[in-house]
């Protein structure tokens, strides 16, 4: 597996995260082929990295309703 130098990548938090601390996810749009996904509450935590089509039909999912509980 190829390591990605995360150092000066710019995070963004998802728009589905909540305001008061709670599921804070962020994303970096850095890299074209793959999409890093963080927990802001661990910045220097774990970073998973999704391929970019696969993270495109997941909050294309998302934004359709079809992962509502």
């Amino acid at each position: 597996m190829r390591s990605v130098d995360l150092t000066s990548v710019t995070w963004r938090k998802s728009s589905y995260s909540n305001q008061d601390g709670g599921q804070c996810v962020e994303v970096s749009d850095d890299f074209a082929a793959v999409v890093p996904v963080r927990d802001s509450k661990y910045p220097h935590g774990p970073v998973l990295a999704f391929g970019a089509s696969g993270w495109a039909s997941f909050v294309s999912a998302l934004r359709d309703g079809a992962l509502d509980a």
